[in-house]
């Protein structure tokens, strides 16, 4: 083995750890979010009022739900044929438990003004936005909910990419309300915020989501194994 090759397999491992960090800081990002918008109290997000519908009529915990819905969504992603990478099982199985995590902890108390609780829920879905830049924007594959929104976006190109993720948000908060989940005035504003706040988000980092090219795992096990760069 040349020296040439060993600075390659050297680079491509670094560049891998690197990836693989902005993945998980991304789904911290995620987390934190949605435990901001859970703990707003003005109101559920959409995600988050499926998951709290959920576990009251099962007694999973709100980041268990979040877990088995992600696999359930997976499965859905597949037969749409996204790419399932690296990141992709890791925001299946991370996201949940460490929102689990934050709730335990206590970190981010449980808001009583309504307008403290707007910003909050406000703050948290600008977190859940980012989250969503970083991860996504490793390339080894989105989580499978932003894997569906990717994959209805590519297929309805011409409707800005918030207009899709505001319209899933929209049949997910549906399901989330008969399932008996808190809904309000943050609800509304969350449902359609996100939408705006995810476009606007994107625009100023200057991020094109249906342009970024994933990794299965498949390619990222090549890539690594043949020590090129990635």
């Amino acid at each position: 083995m040349t020296s040439i090759d060993e600075w390659g397999i050297v680079y491509g491992m670094k560049r891998f750890i690197f990836r693989v960090l902005r993945v998980l800081f991304g789904l911290f990002l995620y987390a934190l979010g949605s435990c901001f918008v859970i703990q707003a109290n003005v109101g559920l997000g959409a995600w988050e009022a499926f998951s709290v519908g959920v576990s009251n009529i099962t007694g999973l915990s709100i980041g268990d739900v979040v877990v088995v819905t992600g696999l359930f969504i997976l499965v859905i992603d597949v037969l749409l044929r996204e790419k399932i990478g690296v990141g992709t099982v890791l925001n299946t199985i991370l996201i949940g438990k460490i929102l689990d995590l934050l709730l335990w902890l206590g970190l981010i108390p449980k808001m009583t003004g309504f307008f403290d609780g707007l910003a909050v829920l406000l703050l948290g879905q600008v977190v859940i936005c980012l989250g969503t830049f970083f991860y996504v924007g490793a390339g080894l594959g989105a989580g499978p909910r932003d894997s569906l929104m990717v994959a209805v976006g590519k297929r309805v190109s011409a409707v800005p990419i918030g207009a899709v993720r505001g319209m899933l948000e929209g049949a997910v908060l549906l399901l989330g309300w008969a399932l008996g989940a808190k809904v309000g005035v943050g609800t509304v504003i969350s449902v359609f915020g996100i939408s705006f706040i995810m476009q606007a988000t994107f625009h100023v980092l200057r991020f094109d989501v249906k342009a970024v090219k994933h990794e299965s795992l498949l390619q990222t096990a090549r890539v690594l194994a043949r020590g090129n760069k990635m």
